[in-house]
């Protein structure tokens, strides 16, 4: 019997089965179609997909695409101690612009538009462009590296404002739409899934990451995630990937976490966050267990800055920070996000487990400053097991790129390489902490399992790559 005989021979037996002896031919298909019926309602009302055109066409006119001008240039003499640094990141020759495109939404009528922080952070000159096609010079208000979040204003009015939703009551499994830019392809659509809620990234300590499975390239950035009621829940930010482009995860920042930052960078200029001058790291069971603790919750104190809030309250390394304020810590990643949002002067209450003891202490919470201290550079072969000779940036360097601390990879070979590490990428993070010199680089490495997560910008996107160590 050849396969299309066989196709059809099963389902002349699955016919025949439901038929009782001597019935006739004719009785074959009410019997069948009796049949399909009870199959389908033993298993429940049919599913149909959600209207996904109505919320496109109700939002596409509130999406924008932005062009980012960029006018560094290029030195002319290979002695200068920034030509090699340009020429790696492949900036164009001197007087020569480069045009870096992003995506974004208006949030007013009055013109008010967010959009991701890295893409418009170094440049000269911002364009918004409309999807009816009129272009308008933005001005940018305000950006806050830390959320990764721009606010720009153009000079219109009546324009159509996108409705923002509530991304707490997101639930894992809900269909999402992003809508951007990908690679200057204006008003492209894309769909998927929430693949997790409050994620944390390396670089981003401050935002519980909206996960989800749409597509999202670069150009994408700044673009809206939106929910089934056709509301934005977030701002696609990143991307994991080993190739640099999509692979299935990407990563939005909460619209309320958005929303708050565009309010303070209106209001006053800056984001102002809380602090209070500890290191902390993920409780693991077998951690746990070590202090006494029957689940691994809360965040393990590992250091504590001298001087600082903490350090006056009486934080000691080795506490397990269980709760702020009556609210469980139950990952690490939870705590900063809690700090940063008190305001600077507030007394706090944590929980704290201490020597197989509860205890609360008070602490005044004080501004964070973004300052950030350079620890002493060992020597270049402790990069060997990744395959990288890499160097902090100079201060002019990190001016020019708008970037505070990361690694200039200057050679790439072995495990790195095959990853698509590449010369010129620069290492912002390690397995979920900021690098900013070698001596942190190789501390992490150390600390490292047979993988690890770099965070990688690469011109103006951020990437995630996975590198399998030898």
């Amino acid at each position: 019997m050849n396969g299309k005989n066989r196709l059809i021979g099963l389902w002349m037996w699955g016919v025949a089965s439901l038929i009782a002896p001597g019935a006739g031919v004719g009785d074959i298909l009410p019997l069948a179609a009796g049949a399909l019926k009870a199959s389908t309602q033993a298993a429940g009302p049919a599913m149909s997909l959600p209207d996904f055109a109505s919320i496109v066409e109700a939002n596409r006119r509130s999406v924008v695409n932005i062009t980012a001008l960029l006018t560094q240039e290029l030195p002319g003499s290979p002695n200068d101690p920034l030509f090699e640094f340009f020429r790696r990141f492949q900036i164009p020759q001197p007087q020569v612009p480069r045009r870096a495109q992003a995506s974004g939404f208006i949030v007013s009528a009055d013109g008010t538009i967010l959009t991701n922080a890295h893409a418009v952070s170094t440049a000269s000159d911002v364009t918004v462009k409309l999807p009816d096609r009129r272009e308008f010079k933005a001005k940018v208000i305000g950006l806050d590296e830390l959320t990764d979040i721009a606010v720009l204003k153009i000079d219109a009015e009546g324009l159509p404002a996108v409705k923002l939703g509530d991304p707490r009551s997101i639930r894992v499994g809900e269909w999402v739409l992003a809508i951007g830019s990908p690679f200057g392809l204006e008003n492209t659509v894309t769909a998927g899934i929430v693949s997790a809620t409050s994620r944390s990234l390396p670089d981003g300590i401050y935002v519980p990451f909206i996960q989800t499975d749409a597509a999202v390239n670069p150009g994408n950035s700044g673009g809206p995630l939106l929910n089934m009621k056709g509301e934005v829940i977030g701002i696609n930010s990143q991307i994991y990937s080993l190739t640099g482009g999509y692979q299935g995860l990407s990563f939005a920042v909460p619209i309320d976490v958005a929303a708050k930052v565009k309010d303070e960078l209106i209001s006053r200029g800056r984001v102002q966050r809380g602090r209070i001058g500890v290191g902390i790291q993920e409780l693991t069971q077998p951690l746990a267990r070590s202090f006494g603790l029957d689940k691994p919750a809360g965040a393990l104190v590992t250091s504590v800055e001298k001087n600082g809030p903490a350090a006056s309250a009486g934080i000691q390394p080795g506490d397990v920070i269980l709760a702020l304020n009556g609210v469980k810590i139950e990952r690490s990643s939870e705590l900063p996000l809690l700090i940063a949002q008190t305001k600077p002067g507030t007394q706090v209450t944590l929980k704290i487990w201490r020597k197989g003891a509860r205890k609360e202490i008070p602490v005044t919470v004080e501004e964070l400053s973004v300052e950030r201290v350079a620890l002493p550079q060992p020597p270049a072969q402790e990069q060997a097991r990744l395959g990288i000779a890499a160097r902090p940036l100079t201060a002019e360097e990190s001016r020019t790129v708008g970037v505070a601390g990361g690694l200039l990879v200057e050679q790439a070979a072995g495990p790195a390489a095959a990853a698509g590490i590449e010369e010129g990428d620069l290492i912002i993070a390690v397995n979920g902490a900021p690098v900013k010199n070698n001596a942190e680089l190789s501390s992490l490495l150390a600390r490292s399992g047979k993988v690890v997560a770099l965070l990688v910008q690469r011109g103006d996107d951020k990437v995630f790559v996975a590198v399998e160590l030898p």
